[in-house]
């Protein structure tokens, strides 16, 4: 079993940055792929970016590449969404996921974090 818990959301204007945070807990936390996907108002939850347990390989939706970074740090079970020139189009809730395989983790992960709102005005 994993527990997630994200952080870091908020309100930024377009063209700003935010980090969000999720930590994770359980004895085996440091072993799982984790990500995040998101989901905007009225539409479906879309896969955003993944990173092995290792760090040494990651995946990004062609809507943020270039301007997303997933990143993770072992020692305190945190991954890390550094996101840059934010658009309007990228408010959503984000949710942190886990899962044994990193390839699972990019289409149905099998833990998922309470999510974190991204509103980005125009």
């Amino acid at each position: 079993q994993v527990q997630l818990v994200e952080s870091g959301g908020g309100l930024v204007q377009a063209g700003g940055s935010l980090r969000l945070s999720c930590a994770a807990s359980g004895r085996t936390a440091s072993s799982y792929a984790m990500g995040w996907f998101r989901q905007a108002p009225g539409k479906e939850r879309e896969f955003v970016a993944t990173i092995s347990w290792n760090g040494g390989t990651i995946y990004y939706a062609d809507s943020v590449k270039g301007r997303f970074t997933i990143s993770r740090d072992n020692a305190k079970n945190t991954v890390y969404l550094q996101m840059n020139s934010l658009k309007p189009e990228d408010t959503a809730v984000y949710y942190c996921n886990a899962d044994m395989s990193l390839i699972i983790a990019k289409m149905r992960p099998t833990y998922w974090g309470q999510g974190t709102q991204v509103t980005v005005s125009s």
